[in-house]
């Protein structure tokens, strides 16, 4: 891999333009009745044609067998390698950048699920089925009337059933376990420190943790709280401008999304509450920037949830769209995936992403559809998401060469 210093030195600015495609957790598996994917599943034309135009692969965001989070899968698409300590960006973090918290420094931000819990206080629901927005507020509101001993407590709706609760106080730690087993049919866990010196802290969560178990105890379905992402405000990310030359924007309708892109230094549009209007959003501000990453989160949502027709739905979705992108005639379309989310699994997977890459100066391959089973056989096999960047770069013309 190419470091970010050295691609510095060769990238260039000039007019071309970049689309970045992300639909999130799009890699799936196979289901038993048919032996398709939700993608190989999805009615597509459009995506065929942009595979069967461009060169195709399959990507890894992190490493072979390695299951990604949200924030890993996007930096590598970024061109920033996740498994660099500077770039472990704490998922508490990005939620409270997303929603527009005002973080300070030695704040601890925590990102929160509402989930439900039986009478003997074993997990049925971790995402309570994914509250409506409105309700989530209205318990936020609650929350945020707990007070714990050595700590201020902010406590701050997302989306659905997410909630960012942060921590301000002295010397607060992040390093302790996520309360969240990721599992049905057990208890959340307590917050346990990983080190000695976060003791303290650990105490402060479980006050706020048995304190809001009280609180939401009438509710119903979301009448407790799971914790997961414990962070402080990273170190100073390289921004995209600086590095590669880009003029960048992102649209991202889920908050988390906004906020990774804030910390690579992108432009944050409003991206409305539809794949269209994600999409239009790109439209009205095509001459403004030279590169839009796009962010689409039903796919992933669907997978987690186990609803393989809707993760095909999504997908569809934006097919029937895309040709607004299109028609903009950008010099390099870029679809892909910060990770797999089958349907069959319920969560995110090691299996590698598909990829297209779309212009006028690609090698073409001999793919001729976009989905698991073709990009497989593409041109650039199996890669890290890391060249991801370079490779649209250099498709864009906007690459100098490297060396004499």
């Amino acid at each position: 891999m190419i470091s970010l210093k050295q691609l510095k030195q060769v990238a260039e600015s000039t007019p071309s333009k970049i689309v970045f495609l992300v639909m999130d957790g799009l890699g799936g598996l196979p289901h038993p009745d048919t032996g398709k994917t939700e993608l190989e599943s999805a009615r597509r034309p459009n995506l065929d044609k942009l595979a069967k135009d461009g060169i195709c692969g399959m990507s890894t965001t992190v490493s072979a067998g390695i299951t990604p989070g949200s924030a890993p899968g996007h930096l590598a698409i970024f061109g920033y390698n996740p498994l660099e300590p500077k770039y472990q960006i704490g998922r508490g973090v990005l939620e409270a950048l997303g929603i527009g918290f005002d973080l300070k420094n030695g704040d601890l931000a925590i990102r929160g699920n509402f989930c439900t819990i039986d009478k003997a206080g074993l997990i049925t629901d971790r995402r309570a089925g994914r509250i409506p927005t409105e309700k989530c507020e209205e318990l936020c509101a609650k929350l945020s009337k707990i007070r714990v001993k050595g700590a201020e407590t902010f406590v701050s709706p997302v989306k659905e059933h997410r909630f960012v609760l942060v921590f301000r106080g002295k010397n607060l730690l992040p390093d302790i376990n996520d309360t969240d087993p990721q599992k049905l049919g057990v208890a959340p866990l307590p917050a346990i420190p990983n080190q000695s010196a976060a003791k303290t802290t650990a105490a402060i969560v479980n006050e706020f943790l048995g304190k809001a178990r009280k609180v939401l105890s009438d509710e119903r379905p979301a009448n407790m709280v799971l914790l997961r992402g414990f962070a402080k405000y990273p170190p100073a990310v390289p921004p995209m401008s600086k590095v590669f030359n880009l003029k960048p924007a992102a649209i991202a309708i889920y908050p988390m999304y906004r906020g990774l892109a804030k910390v690579v230094g992108m432009d944050i549009l409003q991206a409305g509450s539809t794949i269209k209007d994600e999409f239009s959003t790109v439209v009205k501000n095509y001459d403004k920037y030279d590169f839009f990453f796009i962010h689409i989160k039903g796919t992933d949502s669907a997978g987690e949830d186990g609803d393989f027709a809707r993760k095909v739905s999504v997908i569809e979705e934006v097919d029937r769209e895309l040709p607004m992108l299109i028609d903009l005639k950008p010099d390099v379309i870029v679809v892909t995936a910060d990770h797999s989310t089958p349907a069959l699994l319920k969560g995110h997977s090691w299996h590698p992403v598909p990829f297209l890459l779309c212009s006028k100066w690609c090698r073409r391959d001999d793919v001729q559809e976009f989905s698991e089973s073709a990009c497989v056989h593409g041109a650039l096999g199996v890669f890290p998401a890391t060249d991801i960047i370079p490779l649209a770069l250099a498709n864009a013309l906007k690459l100098d060469k490297y060396g004499a």
